[in-house]
């Protein structure tokens, strides 16, 4: 008698047909064919570009979309105090997060710099121990010795105000959005836009609705952070225990019992990481919010750089830094410790006698003027023997990359008519990222030139991709290093986690003490500002590579470097591409702000419009301008990484 044995699927190394046959998957061309086609579509785009390329003229001042946007703020004026709309909602809206804003300064006002200093280190002692404690109220008083105590006050009172919305919103959110499918599915996309848009979009339509002033600067704020605390509020209920759940439930709670008693507590810790990643983003954003007239340091860093005093501005930047590593430190330590709650209150207690007799005695009421400890003197000097002795280096490198990189870029840009562009976004997207991706990004770029802003926007375009050329090329450089070398990755480290915590506004200081004020101050600080995501993010996709491919590559003998160019960098291709969509986002929002220090284009069209009321429709289409490039950017990034892992080789399968 004779057994049939059943057909067993066998993984093979079997190859792919080859190149030769004209087709590797069905409906996609085979890499030869596919490279001569783009390089006849290079050669079709070049010789449209020579036939019909414009002189580049200037934008006007009399587009379509200025008058919509002046003339919407002026039926806005007309009707804030007569349409229902306003009446009803938008203006009580304003007159809470207004009296939400007073009630903080009231509080943390009310405590004098003495009281808040005790406060702040009593909080410290509880949630994360001692010596952040001691951090805490060191870095405390070293923004009153900076001598911006009470613009310090003013960041951390719209920076908790914009907080406490988040989490109040964002984590009922999150938990419905991890438990309720459909309602996550529709917050997905709306959270991935808000998290796309470069900050300066949030502040045109909260000026418009809100009018400028703190209540928009906190709505703004709470805007821009939220989705932060949604996802990971969503992330840490999902990752509940199902073990523990089914046993709370085999116990008989009730939904809402297994949700403030099992789900939530279990989560605290992922809750608490929420907290600290939406207070970094606050306040990144608060600082952005001086433009709209909200107090703070944000101010003192802008009336700096608009003097060029890059001294006063090295205080500011500082004292946000020693804020946000403040914060960072205190909530990212209370996420992963427990003290027994007989322990919580002596502490505050103690803290809060402390800050009434100083504040009844009057001595802790104003921070003492005579304590100062400034480094603007110390800065200038620097900034002023730097410009003096590296002028000649550091200008020969600025008129290089400006003369060989900028200029030409922009003028191909600027000269290419605006439909040609579209086309070419379509057809080359849709090649490099698929018809998804590109048919989006080519009515972003449709929308630009319908604004009446498409010079200014190419301005802003070309000095985008050389920034986040230069971004991905010292990014993709230390990420490897790190990949391949942990002693080099410990020592970056701090580097990149200090950097990481920085509001955008600080990266203008190193960039302005080297290069002045000009375009290609904007490309440094937007490479500094974008290169540390882009370094983490290639480090984790070549560390991601299995091991099993790695050890393959050496026992068939290959080389550091091929294992590199011919394993490492193709199988992370996934993770270079998403890296290089993270850099070009946060390449945008920088070069925006660039707009302070002379980049022109559009970012200073916002700043004009924010500043002068006259020119509010110009900025408003500027910002939106600004949206339109960074969907058009994301998308084909996005849509990139998308087509890099679907078409990843998969070993074949079949049956025996």
């Amino acid at each position: 008698m004779t057994t049939t044995l059943p057909s067993v699927p066998l993984v093979t190394d079997t190859p792919r047909p080859p190149a030769a046959l004209g087709w590797a998957r069905p409906g996609r061309f085979t890499l030869p064919r596919r490279r001569i086609l783009v390089l006849l579509l290079v050669a079709a785009t070049a010789g449209a570009y020579l036939a019909v390329r414009t002189t580049g003229a200037a934008d006007t001042d009399d587009a379509w979309a200025f008058h919509f946007f002046t003339g919407l703020r002026a039926w806005v004026d007309g009707h804030r105090d007569t349409s229902p709309v306003f009446l009803y909602g938008v203006n009580y809206l304003r007159l809470a997060v207004a009296v939400l804003v007073n009630s903080v300064q009231a509080a943390l006002s009310g405590l004098g710099w003495a009281g808040l200093v005790g406060v702040a280190g009593a909080l410290a002692a509880v949630l994360a121990g001692r010596r952040t404690a001691v951090l805490t109220v060191a870095g405390f008083l070293s923004l009153g010795l900076l001598g911006l105590w009470q613009e310090t006050v003013d960041t951390l009172v719209l920076t908790l105000s914009a907080v406490v919305l988040a989490v109040l919103i964002g984590v009922p959110l999150g938990t419905l959005a991890a438990r309720v499918p459909a309602v996550g599915a529709l917050l997905r996309p709306l959270l991935d836009a808000m998290q796309i848009m470069p900050t300066f979009a949030y502040l045109a339509p909260m000026t418009l609705l809100f009018a400028i002033g703190e209540p928009a600067a906190v709505i703004a704020t709470l805007i821009y952070a939220v989705p932060v605390t949604i996802r990971i509020t969503a992330l840490g209920i999902s990752e509940v225990s199902a073990t523990t759940v089914e046993a709370a439930t085999a116990l008989g709670s009730t939904r809402w019992q297994l949700l403030g008693k099992v789900r939530l507590p279990m989560a605290r810790a992922t809750i608490v990481l929420a907290v600290n990643q939406t207070i970094m983003m606050a306040l990144s954003m608060v600082v952005v919010t001086a433009l709209i007239d909200a107090p703070g340091l944000g101010q003192s860093i802008v009336l700096a750089l608009e003097r060029v005093d890059v001294g006063a501005a090295f205080d500011a930047g500082l004292a946000i830094v020693v804020l946000a590593v403040v914060l960072d430190r205190m909530t990212t330590r209370a996420a992963y410790r427990a003290r027994p709650a007989g322990r919580v209150w002596a502490p505050l207690a103690g803290v809060a006698l402390m800050a009434v007799l100083a504040r009844v005695t009057g001595w802790g009421a104003q921070f003492p003027p005579g304590w100062r400890l400034s480094f603007a003197g110390g800065v200038n000097a620097v900034t002023g023997w730097v410009e003096l002795h590296w002028y000649d280096a550091t200008e020969a490198l600025k008129n290089a990359v400006s003369t060989g990189l900028l200029d030409p870029l922009q003028n191909v840009l600027v000269t290419t008519p605006w439909w040609l562009f579209v086309v070419v976004v379509l057809v080359f997207g849709t090649l490099g990222s698929g018809p998804r991706a590109a048919v989006p990004a080519a009515l972003a770029a449709a929308g630009v030139a319908g604004l009446g802003l498409w010079q200014h926007a190419m301005q802003t375009l070309a000095t985008v991709l050389v920034a986040a050329f230069a971004t991905m090329v010292l990014g993709a450089v230390l990420g490897v290093l790190c990949a391949r070398h942990d002693r080099f990755t410990r020592a970056l480290r701090p580097l990149l986690d200090a950097a990481q915590t920085m509001p955008s506004f600080v990266y203008l200081l190193p960039a302005v003490a080297l290069f002045g004020a000009s375009r290609f101050t904007a490309v440094v600080a937007a490479v500094i500002y974008a290169v540390p995501p882009v370094v983490r993010l290639v480090e984790r996709g070549i560390r991601d590579v299995p091991p099993t491919v790695v050890e393959a590559a050496r026992a068939a003998g290959s080389t550091s470097w091929q294992l590199l160019w011919k394993v490492q960098l193709p199988v992370a291709r996934g993770g270079l591409l998403l890296a290089a969509n993270q850099g070009i986002v946060m390449v945008l929002a920088m070069v925006v702000v660039g707009g302070l220090v002379g980049a022109g284009a559009l970012g200073y069209d916002v700043v004009a419009g924010f500043a002068q009321r006259e020119d509010f429709g110009k900025g408003l289409a500027a910002g939106c301008a600004i949206v339109l490039l960074g969907v058009l950017l994301d998308r084909l990034t996005q849509g990139a990484g998308r087509r890099s892992r679907d078409a990843a080789p998969r070993p074949e399968v079949r049956s025996t």
